[in-house]
């Protein structure tokens, strides 16, 4: 499937955008490739593109100041959007950095250019509504799940939501975006693992 394909197909699936919608969409969209480290977007610059990810994996992580330490927020994969969601719909600055975790593709659409398409279509009015839904429900899933869930089911939440995860990122940012050390991981994904054979 090509990339406009693949980018129409999750509008649809995400937000109902059908065909005719996305065809006032299409002038709007541009590409961007990034190499492994590239910034999608820097701490404290104004996000100001929605990326819809083709290739690739991207981090928004925050620099502890006194440690230096990296701590992974958020991770972003291929068929999903990127986007410091807070500083794009606000148009203020951004709270962490976004960045390329491999070598990436997206496919990509200004805050201005999305503004418009707002004003002629309510599908696209409804598609901002959803948008702004989905950046919130994943904040409070994060937040929640480091209050209520145990390090082996954030893992298991994030095999869910990142499935080649593991192909793509270190163990270290893994390790980092669950909020665990490095062996606790090891540990994990050895005991699911045996877990598994037992049940084959």
């Amino acid at each position: 499937m090509e990339e406009l394909e693949r980018l129409a197909f999750a509008l649809n699936q995400f937000a109902g955008i059908t065909e005719e919608d996305f065809k006032q969409s299409i002038q709007y969209w541009q590409y961007q490739d990034y190499k492994k480290g590239d910034y999608y977007n820097h701490h404290k610059n104004i996000c100001r593109n929605l990326g819809f990810i083709t290739n690739g994996v991207f981090r928004s992580y925050t620099v502890d100041e006194r440690t230096t330490e990296e701590k992974n927020v958020f991770l972003y994969s291929a068929n999903g959007f990127v986007v410091s969601f807070k500083s794009f719909v606000n148009q203020i600055p951004c709270d962490y950095h976004t960045q390329a975790m491999t070598d990436a593709s997206t496919i990509f659409i200004s805050h201005m250019d999305l503004n418009s398409l707002y004003k002629v279509s309510h599908n696209w009015e409804r598609f901002g509504r959803l948008l702004a839904q989905e950046a919130f429900n994943v904040t409070m899933s994060r937040v929640e799940a480091f209050m209520f869930k145990t390090p082996e089911e954030r893992y298991l939440d994030l095999i869910k939501q990142h499935p080649d995860i593991f192909n793509n990122v270190s163990l270290y940012h893994i390790s980092s975006y669950l909020g665990i050390q490095g062996p606790s991981l090891s540990r994990i994904r050895k005991r699911i693992s045996d877990t598994q054979r037992d049940i084959a």
